[in-house]
């Protein structure tokens, strides 16, 4: 369990589980304006279905079991590529989204798998820091990956 940040008068705690369709439907009105504009209802629905995909969830046990992030990755054969690690936006500064990267990693190392990679907006500067804690390297780049216009640090 994470014992983060105080949060508006409180310190969370933070359990990670396996995402469900039930945290997915705790989150769908809302996807968009808490979490992130690249992620729908329906991309995760499917990635729920998606054999090669594994996606987790961060709660907040004291806040009614509130999920604050969500992070996911794909299992092309022997690798793993983090498709997102997102956390609510009034939850961020917490560092939930530490929890869920030590988790993905955690769960990467348990299936023996040889490389983890993921993109990551070239602006987004708290993500590149907390990817390059974990040791993860700049090893490309993806020109206008983001919406047409912002490029991704390939790492």
């Amino acid at each position: 369990m994470l014992k983060g940040r105080k949060n508006k008068g409180k310190y969370m705690n933070i359990i990670i589980k396996s995402m469900t369709q039930s945290h997915l439907d705790k989150i769908r009105d809302n996807l968009q304006e808490n979490f992130d504009e690249f992620w729908n209802e329906n991309v995760l629905k499917s990635e729920l279905e998606n054999p090669a995909s594994t996606y987790i969830v961060a709660i907040d046990e004291e806040n009614n079991n509130e999920v604050v992030g969500y992070a996911g990755i794909w299992q092309p054969i022997d690798e793993a590529h983090i498709t997102n690690i997102v956390t609510k936006k009034d939850k961020r500064k917490n560092k939930i989204a530490t929890k869920m990267l030590e988790r993905l990693i955690e769960i990467s190392k348990q299936r023996k798998l040889n490389n983890i990679t993921l993109e990551v907006n070239i602006n987004n500067k708290p993500a590149i820091n907390l990817y390059k804690k974990y040791h993860f390297e700049e090893v490309g780049l993806r020109k206008k990956y983001y919406n047409n216009t912002d490029d991704a640090i390939i790492m």
